[in-house]
């Protein structure tokens, strides 16, 4: 499977979804002008990833800020790693970051997929 490594912007976030090494994240700040154009590659990549995934999969989101049209894709993004077996939610903050505890909150309540709730 072809590895998707895009360095994070002002904009977009760093985004790498490596099967070979078992490394999936998404960190950094997400207000891409097109959510829906920048994330359809990604929801691809999980997608066929569920074809044949990985025995455990522990996905890392690491993110700063996120606006609102990126919390849809990133409520679609869940919903495709709901389909998978065997998938964990690393859902990173900042100590001092109420707002994205509490997103990552109303996302875990939104998916069936366990959440691991981390502080940097």
């Amino acid at each position: 499977m072809e590895i998707i490594n895009l360095e994070g912007t002002e904009d977009t976030p760093k985004i790498l979804l490596d099967k070979g090494n078992g490394i999936f994240e998404i960190s950094g700040r997400s207000l891409p002008e097109d959510s829906a154009e920048f994330y359809q590659p990604i929801l691809d990549w999980i997608n066929a990833y569920g074809e044949d995934p990985n025995p455990e999969t522990s996905f890392v989101f690491k993110l700063e800020y996120f606006n609102t049209a990126s919390s849809k894709l990133i409520l679609d993004v869940l919903s495709a790693l709901e389909e998978i077996d065997n998938v964990t939610i690393n859902w990173y903050f900042h100590e001092d970051d109420e707002d994205m505890e509490e997103a990552g909150e109303e996302f875990s309540e939104l998916v069936e997929i366990p959440f691991e709730f981390n502080t940097y």
